[in-house]
C-alpha cells in the first residue's frame, strides 16, 4: 500500500520562450515523480506511466534515481511543444503524437491512499477507470487533460464532456483560473469552489499564477500567498509540482493552509528553472518563513 500513486503519461516536450528553444520529458507524472523523490521519504510512492519503446530512457533515469516506476507499452508517446511568451502564465500548444489511453486492466493490482491522476489529454482517462480507482482509495485529479481536444496537432479548449461523472468520483480536484472558468462558466474562484464542491469534489485547489491559490474545503476558503521568484525561466510543470507538494503535506495530515503554502513555495522554487523541481525540504520551508 503507498501513500500516493501518480498515475499519467511521461512525455516529450519541445519548450519555446523568447530566449530559450530546447527539448525535455515532461508530463504531470515526470513533474510529480521527481519532485516526490526530492523531498524526505515520509511519504511512499509509486509512479505508473506509459511510453513507446523508443522513448524508455525517461523511465530507466527515474529507476536510476530510485523511482519506484510501472511502465505500461503504447504505441506512441505523448509529444507536445509548449510555446510561451513573456508572460509566463500563457502558453500555446501542439500535440505530435499521442499516447494509448489507461485502461481498467492496467490499474488492477494497485494499491494506494491516494490516486493523482495526470491527465494530459481529454481521453487519458475514462469515467470507468476513475470510478475503479476510486473504490481503492482517494481520487485526485488535474483537470487540464480533460480540457484538451486535438484536432490535427492543434490544442483547443473544451467543455469537459464527462465532468459530472468523473467528479463524484473525486476527492480533489486542482485547476487553475483559465480551467475553472471553462469548467464551470463561472469567473469568481469562490464561486467555482462553491460549484464544484457542489459536484461532489471535497478539495478543491485553484492556482492563480502571480496572485495565489485558493483552497475550498469542510465549507472554508484557505487564501495561499504566491512566494516572487527571483527570476521566471521556465513555468512547465509549475501546476504538477504545486499538486505534488500539496498531497505530499495532506498526506501526513498537515492541514489546507500549511499544505498550500508549502506547494506555493515549492512551485516557485521550481519556476526559476527548467526541468522538474530539484531542491530540498529545507529550500521550501524557508521561502515559506520569509513570507
Amino acid at each position: 500500500m503507498k501513500d500516493i500513486c501518480c498515475i499519467g503519461h511521461i512525455t516529450l516536450d519541445k519548450i519555446i520562450t523568447p530566449d530559450h528553444e530546447f527539448e525535455q520529458n515532461g508530463g504531470t507524472s515526470f513533474y510529480f515523480a521527481y519532485g516526490m523523490n526530492q523531498l524526505p521519504p515520509k511519504v511512499s510512492f509509486q509512479l505508473v506511466t506509459a511510453m513507446a519503446g523508443k522513448d524508455m530512457k525517461a523511465v530507466d533515469d527515474m529507476r536510476r534515481a530510485g523511482i519506484d516506476v510501472i511502465c505500461h507499452q503504447s504505441r506512441e508517446t505523448v509529444f507536445f511543444e509548449n510555446k510561451y511568451g513573456h508572460n509566463q502564465n500563457n502558453r500555446t500548444q501542439k500535440v505530435r503524437a499521442k499516447a494509448d489511453p489507461f485502461t481498467v486492466s492496467q490499474l488492477q493490482g494497485l494499491e494506494a491512499r491516494v490516486f493523482h491522476l495526470g491527465t494530459l489529454l481529454a481521453d487519458d482517462f475514462s469515467p470507468e477507470a476513475v470510478k475503479y480507482l476510486s473504490e481503492r482509495g482517494r481520487v485526485s485529479i488535474d483537470v487540464q487533460g480533460y480540457l484538451r481536444e486535438v484536432r490535427g496537432e492543434d490544442v483547443f479548449a473544451i467543455d469537459w464532456r464527462d465532468k459530472l461523472a468523473v467528479l463524484k468520483h473525486t476527492d480533489i480536484l486542482k485547476l487553475n483560473k483559465h480551467e475553472m472558468e471553462v469548467v464551470t462558466g463561472l469567473t469568481n474562484p469562490r464561486e467555482v469552489a462553491r460549484q464544484i464542491a457542489d459536484w461532489g469534489v471535497r478539495e478543491v485547489v485553484i492556482t492563480l499564477g502571480s496572485y495565489g491559490s485558493l483552497i475550498y474545503a469542510d465549507g472554508h476558503y484557505y487564501e495561499i500567498p504566491a512566494y516572487t521568484p527571483r527570476q521566471a525561466v521556465d513555468a512547465t510543470g509549475c501546476g504538477d509540482t504545486y499538486s505534488t507538494g500539496y498531497l505530499y503535506c495532506r498526506a501526513q495530515g498537515m492541514n489546507y493552509l500549511e499544505s498550500g503554502k508549502f506547494a506555493a513555495a515549492m512551485c516557485t522554487l521550481k519556476l526559476e528553472h527548467s526541468g522538474p523541481f530539484d531542491g530540498s525540504i529545507d529550500d521550501i520551508q524557508r521561502l515559506v518563513e520569509a513570507g
